[in-house]
């Protein structure tokens, strides 16, 4: 062959896998880490529940507990395996009692028992992030509401 030709046909190949590569790359559903997890779904539920419960919104504090349990089990099931921790277990074991308390405190309406078992919880995050050598990750009560165009107050009806 000559040398122009191999030249091209190189080229071509080139050229073949490269399209191959980016339309396999396409295909790849999107995987979020960790952190974006947590980020996205984990954070914004606990913002809201403490939002809801400075509000002594009952019913929409027992909502996001809910809905923060949730994105707890999807974020373990996503990483089951962080690093050498078992995100499933380390989860359960840091959140389960918190949970729980802060559960019965808001079905009992009990602003006190909230209050504490919220602190209990977020306390519990944090041990969580600094096991994993994320101490870095500071979580809080909410000092404001992220969300301004939501009304954590309770519906009067």
């Amino acid at each position: 062959m000559s040398r122009c030709f191999r030249l091209l046909l190189s080229l071509v190949a080139l050229l073949v896998a490269t399209a191959i590569d980016d339309a396999t790359a396409q295909q790849r559903p999107y995987s979020p880490g960790l952190g974006d997890l947590m980020t996205a779904t984990v954070q914004p539920r606990h913002t809201k529940l403490g939002l809801a419960a400075r509000e002594a919104n009952w019913p929409y504090a027992a909502y996001e507990l809910h809905e923060l349990k949730e994105a707890f089990e999807r974020a373990a099931k996503a990483w089951p395996k962080w690093n050498t921790f078992s995100i499933p277990e380390r989860m359960a074991a840091v959140t389960k009692e918190p949970i729980a308390a802060l559960d019965k405190a808001i079905k009992a309406g009990d602003p006190g028992r909230v209050a504490a078992a919220y602190e209990q919880l977020t306390a519990a995050c944090n041990t969580c992030h600094r096991s994993a050598d994320r101490g870095v990750i500071v979580i809080q009560s909410p000092l404001a509401s992220s969300f301004p165009d939501q009304d954590f107050r309770p519906v009067k009806e």
